[in-house]
């Protein structure tokens, strides 16, 4: 007789962002673990899966809501609070982001005797990335930048406060998210969605928006139901414990290349780039994009909570090659591949099956 598998407890913490929301599915989609989401909202409880509403920014009331956690045995960190409007400086909010890091694992690590890892999710700012050229492809040893990050703080505090404790921890690095939570600023592809569909409700082609430079240079992405899964090797394998990896999808790309497929899932004619600001062209569209809710029915986001167009003006800014690479991570055991091409053209019309864009 098969014994029947030990079931685990993971506590997520962000569970309702754009890393988040992929792991929390992916884990109750899985019949030996249980799942306790962290999240200022309140997310929907279901079988195997629980909410918990807390300000982790309040050390006092993480405490207080976390002391019921001893049955935790992994965590699994991707909250984030940005900190001024340009996505390129996300990584200067080193006080606020450390906070919400030290809420959540300190209170976890006081009462959960079982904790075996906590997993952090990082990103490709380590290396320097949102600065300007940097050595690709990247590797995971590779030296810092020059600081201000709250990578940095994050990883170093909790390497330190890990130290002489029964639990590991492992540090994921994605680079640039393709998911869909709304009210995160942190996913390329709803900004492309609603760009195309702005333009094409205004009989524009669909014009790269970004410097001419960023067109050409190589690119890569990470799907979040990709990262999700890289979540859960990085919890369960061995050869992971205090170790940092690279995850994306497994391949490069050029938008030059990209562009006129996601112009096909639109049905509307690719053009040459025309470098623009977002944020400012994007500004006054809000009524314009009520007006297509309203005739297409689409599912009701407001304008602000599904689009952040300064992590579009960021992204299409990069005319400098990103690419880090993903040999550790293929050699300690995590083999998912993802193609970067099919997989916008995936995502993007799925959108378009789902209502979020018409």
């Amino acid at each position: 007789m098969r014994a029947m598998p030990q079931t685990k407890t993971a506590v997520v913490v962000g569970a309702l962002g754009v890393i988040g929301r992929y792991i929390v599915d992916k884990l109750a989609g899985l019949p030996d673990w249980q799942v306790v989401g962290l999240s200022r909202r309140r997310g929907e409880d279901r079988a195997r899966l629980r909410y918990v509403s807390v300000d982790l920014g309040d050390a006092r009331d993480a405490a207080a809501k976390l002391k019921d956690l001893g049955e935790a045995t992994h965590v699994f960190y991707c909250a984030f609070q940005a900190s001024g409007t340009q996505a390129a400086d996300y990584a200067r909010g080193t006080a606020a982001n450390l906070a919400l890091l030290e809420n959540s694992v300190r209170p976890i690590d006081a009462v959960a005797k079982g904790l075996e890892r906590v997993v952090l999710v990082t990103g490709t700012k380590y290396y320097g990335s949102h600065l300007g050229p940097f050595k690709t492809p990247a590797r995971e040893d590779d030296p810092r930048h020059m600081p201000p990050d709250f990578y940095f703080d994050q990883i170093d505090w909790l390497t330190d406060f890990q130290r002489g404790r029964r639990w590991s921890w492992t540090e994921l690095r994605p680079q640039t998210l393709c998911g869909f939570a709304p009210g995160t600023p942190m996913s390329i592809v709803p900004v492309i969605a609603v760009y195309a569909a702005i333009s094409k409700a205004l009989g524009l082609p669909l014009r790269f928006p970004g410097k001419p430079g960023a067109y050409r240079a190589i690119y890569q992405v990470t799907d979040s139901a990709h990262l999700a899964n890289a979540f859960v090797w990085a919890a369960l394998e061995a050869r992971c414990a205090n170790q940092a990896y690279n995850i994306t999808n497994g391949d490069y790309f050029r938008w030059i290349n990209l562009w006129p497929r996601i112009a096909e899932v639109f049905e509307m004619p690719a053009a040459e780039p025309q470098a623009i600001s977002l944020v400012a062209h994007m500004a006054d569209k809000g009524p314009l994009w009520e007006r297509l809710v309203k005739a297409h029915r689409l599912q009701p986001y407001r304008y602000d909570e599904i689009v952040a167009w300064p992590f579009g003006d960021y992204v299409f800014s990069c005319d400098w090659d990103v690419m880090t690479s993903t040999t550790k991570a293929r050699q300690h055991g995590f083999q998912d591949v993802v193609d970067s091409e099919d997989m916008f053209v995936r995502l993007l019309t799925q959108f378009r099956r789902e209502r979020i864009v018409p």
